[in-house]
């Protein structure tokens, strides 16, 4: 017998746990297929406040905040022609004072969890291997849970991908562009001890410019920290240097990261990532939606994967939501989802390639983020820029479907 639901969300990473948490919120009754069991291990792990409103959306900020993940209220970087330290508070641009540096697997555990209460039903250890179609429209999917065993097709209403950097349809489809500017790599480890900045900046990811590429060092509250490099891909291939030998060398010349690890031991193995930066070339198509990395990722310069991936979700779950409640009207709320996350995500892009320049004086990086997202002026050009990395500029905000931009929910509880 094939079970039928609203929708069917594939991934429960941020994006799918969201936008399954808020389908199911609704009314609607959504399963999420996860291939994997989670918690499990992910990168991405320094927030920006652009994720609060949506942690609100949901109801699981209490739940988050009760991790005693330590808290971020702002940003250390080491990036200019000036060359010396400066630190931005997402206070100074308001209306949320921190967000969070996160294990990954706690934070999307939580998240994955809260979608069950919700009333979702989430099935781990779930491989998405086909999507059905009854002719060009999406209508269900085929999985197999676990390694043995047998195929279970699974029909729905609407298919939403969250399938995160598997990205499963766009690979199907043939949707993926990649910005070739933007090819970048990133090799990572773990340390434990070191030096920390003072009080209220204990928290604050660094991110210090390189020769060749950016270095981050991200804190935790168990005293580890996360410590990685990121260049072009081509960089790495010809050194012909493996994955140790690689980072120390960029590592050995950097200034402020160095100093943070004096003292510190690494306490993991290397990892390495690339291809980081893409669009698929829609977000949609009948029946079914791209929401998160499934859809579009930037280079991680300014911590917006998880912000981008939930308040993607969001955008995507109401979408869903209103189509489901006037069929009639798909291509209409489609065409304003595409169009509204194109924006969303192409103002990141635009001022990730602006700052990669670091040639710049830092006025030059506010004046350039006031451009793209406040032109009349309203503000001065530094809280602009504080505005846009945190993820809070109003066109920013968690997107509405039908062209409004809500309020944050207890913006001024924060």
């Amino acid at each position: 017998m094939v079970k039928e639901y609203d929708v069917i969300v594939i991934g429960g990473g941020p994006a799918g746990a969201t936008a399954a948490g808020l389908l199911a919120k609704a009314g609607r009754h959504v399963l999420v297929l996860e291939k994997e069991k989670f918690p499990r291990y992910h990168i991405g792990e320094s927030l920006v406040p652009g994720v609060m409103p949506v942690l609100e959306e949901l109801g699981a900020r209490e739940k988050v905040e009760s991790q005693l993940f330590l808290r971020k209220y702002g940003t250390t970087l080491r990036w200019g022609a000036e060359r010396e330290l400066w630190t931005i508070h997402f206070a100074e641009a308001g209306p949320w004072e921190y967000a969070f540096e996160v294990k990954r697997a706690e934070f999307d555990n939580t998240l994955l969890n809260h979608a069950r209460e919700l009333g979702a039903t989430v099935v781990e250890e779930a491989a998405v291997s086909e999507v059905l179609f009854d002719g060009a429209r999406a209508a269900g999917v085929r999985y197999t849970l676990g390694r043995r065993g047998s195929a279970v097709d699974v029909r729905a209403r609407y298919v939403l991908d969250a399938s995160g950097q598997s990205k499963f349809l766009a690979h199907r489809e043939s949707l993926l562009e990649w910005h070739e500017d933007l090819r970048n790599i990133a090799v990572w480890t773990y340390y434990q001890g070191g030096e920390f900045f003072p009080g209220k900046d204990r928290g604050n990811i660094l991110t210090e410019y390189h020769g060749d590429g950016w270095v981050w060092v991200i804190p935790f509250a168990d005293g580890t920290r996360s410590v990685g490099f990121v260049g072009p891909s081509d960089l790495y291939a010809e050194t012909g240097l493996g994955p140790e030998e690689f980072f120390q060398s960029r590592l050995k010349v950097s200034t402020e990261a160095r100093r943070l690890l004096d003292g510190a031991v690494r306490v993991a193995d290397y990892r390495v990532t690339k291809d980081w930066s893409y669009a698929a070339k829609t977000f949609t198509g009948p029946g079914f939606l791209l929401a998160g990395d499934a859809a579009a990722f930037v280079d991680p310069l300014f911590s917006t994967g998880v912000m981008l991936a939930m308040k993607g979700a969001s955008a995507a779950a109401r979408t869903v939501d209103r189509i489901l409640d006037a069929p009639e009207r798909e291509d209409d709320h489609q065409q304003h989802y595409e169009d509204t996350y194109r924006d969303f995500f192409g103002t990141v892009v635009s001022f990730v390639r602006y700052f990669y320049d670091a040639r710049r004086k830092r006025t030059d990086y506010w004046e350039r983020a006031q451009e793209l997202i406040d032109p009349v002026r309203e503000l001065e050009t530094r809280a602009d820029f504080i505005r846009l990395v945190s993820g809070l500029a109003d066109g920013l905000a968690v997107m509405d479907v039908d062209g409004g931009a809500p309020a944050p929910a207890g913006a001024n509880d924060s």
